[in-house]
């Protein structure tokens, strides 16, 4: 549960941090596969790899959202960030130190540097799409809530994802697969990517509405954002 200290100050719980790292676990594990397209069979659109894991952390979010409130989903996403931009530090990092000189150790070297040098492109739209996309999820998760007055959080969880998917998949795509895919190839993806990871979170949201609702008996906080700044920088405040 959450709890205070002596000094009234809240006492995060081991739920939330489990939450918190499994959030920034799959955000950093998306933008690796990230770069990875697949055909869906013999459609005529492709996905990326990170489909497979992305819309968790916006189920994530929801759930960060609507239990503990806005400030605590966007320090999380902070967190996320912080996580994302180490991996694209080190990645590029790695990729630039020298080739190995035996012949077979080069072809592992290449096929690796193949790979993670793309991750800082990814990686740098992603940082700029994330902040912003799950920003706009947690910002609408929580005006709806108080707006519906706590019911209804199915349509919320639906209506905030949209909106963070959104404006993630039109901020992302462009810097990450401009001039690498043709225009119409491009707006294809973005329009499939933000179909299927909602499809991904109605076909869970039974399943996420049940968590929340076990996340919220267990810490005893149902978390209304009233009367709260929604600037994103202000969230390590008191």
């Amino acid at each position: 549960m959450t709890e205070n200290n002596s000094k009234g100050q809240v006492i995060l719980s081991t739920t939330f941090v489990w939450m918190a790292v499994a959030f920034c676990v799959c955000l950093v594990a998306s933008n690796i596969f990230e770069p990875r397209l697949w055909q869906v069979g013999k459609l005529p659109f492709q996905l990326t790899g990170g489909v497979l894991i992305f819309p968790i952390s916006y189920i994530l979010n929801d759930l960060l959202a609507e239990v503990y409130g806005y400030r605590k989903a966007q320090m999380v996403i902070w967190m996320g960030f912080a996580m994302c931009f180490f991996v694209t530090v080190m990645s590029q990092l790695v990729t630039m130190l020298p080739n190995p000189m035996f012949e077979d150790n080069l072809a592992t070297a290449e096929s690796f540097d193949g790979l993670f040098g793309l991750v800082p492109r990814v990686m740098c739209g992603s940082l700029l799409a994330f902040i912003c996309g799950s920003t706009m999820n947690a910002f609408v998760m929580s005006k709806m809530k108080v707006a519906q007055k706590g019911k209804g959080f199915g349509i919320r969880a639906i209506v905030s994802s949209i909106a963070g998917e959104m404006t993630d998949s039109i901020i992302f795509f462009p810097i990450a697969f401009g001039g690498l895919l043709p225009f119409n190839g491009l707006i294809n993806l973005m329009i499939t990517q933000v179909v299927v990871k909602t499809l991904y979170e109605v076909v869970i949201l039974p399943f996420t509405s049940v968590i929340v609702k076990k996340v919220k008996k267990l810490e005893g906080i149902d978390t209304y954002d009233v009367n709260i700044s929604y600037n994103p920088f202000l969230v390590f405040r008191k």
